[in-house]
């Protein structure tokens, strides 16, 4: 009996531990309340794990307006103040060419950083950034918002798994009517998006990256750009990005194989379609030759986990800075989506020219 007590008396006092659980709690700072801005103080406000203790824009109106009902949080429109501040971590959701100075200076001071993309506007200044990271031993993440999509998850399974077998060709489309930017073209704005999804799938970098577009709006800004990419496997990808056009679409196709897939994000249900449909390969034999033979069987639209992407990015985050892992969307990720971004600037710049990234 004495046995039995003893037992249920450590049970009861790993219980009372388990109750008395500590959470450490991340202090951050976010920098950058504009368009983004908002969305990311939001997500980070709601999970109970951190405590969002200062947010920096240069714009006082604009920082008003967000802090808003927000008492306990800190608002400033000096950088430095974030620099020399007690956070744990930074998120950066400034304008790209912003990027570099600001992540460099936050690396510097000791802080884990969270920056949107692209992380930089070029390469040379992504590896110092990566290598900054590495030598203070701190998380350097890139916000490649779809590569946490549960749908993307769920496409990148169906590689993995053989489900559509080797994949031949993918094409992506990100276009709509606005926003256009001044700072940025259609590329830089919208398709590291497509580029991050595409790398994230095949596990690989392309051979070469070749670009076209077009400046209609204002001179110097490509609203248009047809981007291809061909990889040592055969493979190839296309991505399509404007500002101008007049549907709102949000899609990628990927070709097996064995089976094709679409993911449209565009869609609040069926995001993502598994299609049954190929060629299948009739050996030769005697007197007949080989033959294809065409295959249309069934579609399948699985069920999609329907939890924000931006909330699963967000919790990914404060994971990393606890356990000092490496996340699934760090420096080296976004340098490869940089490198992949620079090629086609550069080949936009030359006329179609391809370049290696």
């Amino acid at each position: 009996m004495g046995t039995e007590s003893e037992s249920r008396r450590r049970l009861k006092d790993d219980h009372r531990l388990v109750q008395r659980k500590v959470f450490v709690m991340i202090k951050l700072a976010i920098v950058g309340a504009g368009y983004w801005g908002p969305n990311l103080i939001r997500n980070f406000m709601s999970i109970d794990e951190c405590e969002v203790k200062l947010i920096c824009d240069s714009d006082p109106e604009q920082l008003t307006k967000v802090g808003e009902g927000k008492a306990e949080v800190e608002l400033t429109t000096d950088s430095s103040k974030v620099v020399n501040s007690d956070a744990d971590a930074v998120v950066v959701a400034t304008s790209a060419e912003t990027h570099y100075a600001l992540v460099k200076e936050i690396l510097g001071a000791g802080k884990d950083v969270f920056v949107e993309k692209p992380l930089t506007l070029s390469v040379s200044e992504g590896e110092e950034l990566v290598e900054l990271a590495d030598s203070r031993d701190r998380i350097l993440m890139v916000g490649h918002i779809l590569l946490y999509h549960p749908a993307v998850k769920m496409l990148k399974s169906y590689i993995t798994d053989g489900t559509l077998g080797k994949v031949y060709y993918l094409y992506s489309a990100r276009l709509n009517l606005g926003r256009v930017r001044r700072d940025e073209n259609a590329l830089w704005a919208f398709a590291p998006h497509d580029v991050s999804i595409i790398l994230h799938l095949l596990e690989s970098m392309p051979d070469s990256v070749q670009a076209s577009g077009e400046c209609y709006l204002r001179d110097g800004i490509f609203d248009v750009v047809f981007m291809s990419m061909h990889f040592a496997d055969k493979s190839m990808a296309q991505v399509h990005v404007s500002w101008l056009d007049p549907h709102k679409t949000r899609k990628i196709t990927v070709v097996g194989s064995k089976k094709m897939a679409v993911f449209d994000d565009v869609q609040s249900m069926e995001k993502i379609r598994i299609y049954d449909k190929g060629f299948d390969y009739t050996p030769a034999y005697a007197s007949y030759p080989e033959s294809l033979t065409l295959r249309i069987g069934d579609i399948h639209i699985p069920k999609i986990d329907g939890r924000e992407p931006l909330g699963l990015e967000c919790e990914h985050f404060l994971e990393c800075i606890k356990t000092r892992k490496k996340p699934v969307s760090d420096g080296e990720n976004g340098l490869r989506v940089l490198r992949v971004l620079e090629a086609a600037q550069k080949s936009l710049d030359q006329k179609g020219k391809p370049f290696k990234p």
